[in-house]
């Protein structure tokens, strides 16, 4: 399949300081590629019968509801394929892989959701009774702020976790990866994510990192997939695509905001990264993306 021949790493407008970013929205089309991301995932999908979703060696068209949890670097995809309804409601939920740290997780009470991140490395897909039991909570986070939404999703999670008839999707389980330069990769991450909305050179980057240009260059292709400016580019328009939806700010502002000193520039790269112009995502996004 032609979905298969080229699979995405997204790069989630999540900062370290954000604890779940939750997206609510009213979509007809699926076009976002086969893709991966370090972050978990929760996906809600109503009126969504015949949309084909794809998880790991797993491909499978949906019922008309559906709950699905992802663990990290699981890739995935849901398509429009046979489905007919136009209107098909998508809640995405997506939380740092350690949102939860071990000692935390280790503790009695959280014995179930800890046992469920870990069966998420095949994805899992939840009995259509707990999508139902489920569906007006999760229709509902996207309006909730602040401890209030951190609250209810973590009670999501934990009635997800105890809840019965839930089948692993994909056969085989993504690994954790180990990288040989984890640190570096940290720094640079973290980097990236204060300072993108500033000028910031190859040659900067990779001396932060304590590499020449060229060792830099095949480093974050190797980790990514991706050229540094590629990188870079996708966390600005990740951060773009929220403000876009979230604030109410100017298309300009909010380029240069992002890091972007030509409009012009900043309209190329957003239309080869979301296949449609910022005033078009704009106005084409019918839903709720917020950060909490």
């Amino acid at each position: 399949m032609d979905i298969l021949k080229k699979i995405h790493r997204e790069i989630v407008p999540l900062s370290p300081e954000d604890s779940f970013l939750v997206e609510d929205r009213t979509k007809e089309f699926f076009d976002y590629p086969m893709h991966f991301h370090p972050e978990m995932e929760l996906n809600f999908l109503l009126n969504g019968k015949n949309v084909r979703r794809m998880v790991g060696d797993s491909i499978e068209n949906i019922d008309d509801i559906e709950l699905v949890l992802l663990g990290s670097n699981l890739h995935h995809v849901w398509e429009k394929h046979e489905c007919t309804n136009k209107k098909v409601r998508e809640v995405t939920i997506q939380f740092h892989d350690d949102l939860f740290d071990d000692v935390f997780l280790n503790r009695s009470v959280m014995r179930p959701i800890k046992e469920m991140f870990e069966r998420s490395s095949h994805g899992i897909l939840f009995s259509r009774e707990t999508s139902l039991a489920l569906k007006d909570r999760i229709l509902n986070v996207s309006k909730m702020g602040g401890m209030d939404n951190f609250m209810e999703l973590f009670s999501i999670l934990f009635d997800l976790a105890i809840s019965r008839k839930q089948r692993l999707l994909s056969t085989l389980s993504v690994q954790p990866m180990n990288f040989e330069h984890n640190h570096k990769i940290k720094v640079l991450y973290d980097f990236v994510q204060k300072n993108y909305s500033k000028k910031i050179t190859l040659t900067e980057a990779a001396e932060l990192v304590n590499m020449s240009n060229v060792s830099f260059n095949r480093f974050i292709k190797r980790r990514t997939g991706k050229t540094f400016v590629d990188y870079l580019n996708e966390v600005r328009i990740g951060y773009a695509s929220k403000f876009l939806v979230e604030k109410e700010m100017g298309i300009s502002e909010i380029a240069f905001i992002c890091g972007f000193n030509s409009i012009a520039n900043f309209n190329r790269v957003f239309k080869k990264n979301k296949k449609r112009t910022p005033t078009e995502y704009r106005n084409e996004f019918s839903g709720i993306k917020r950060a909490l």
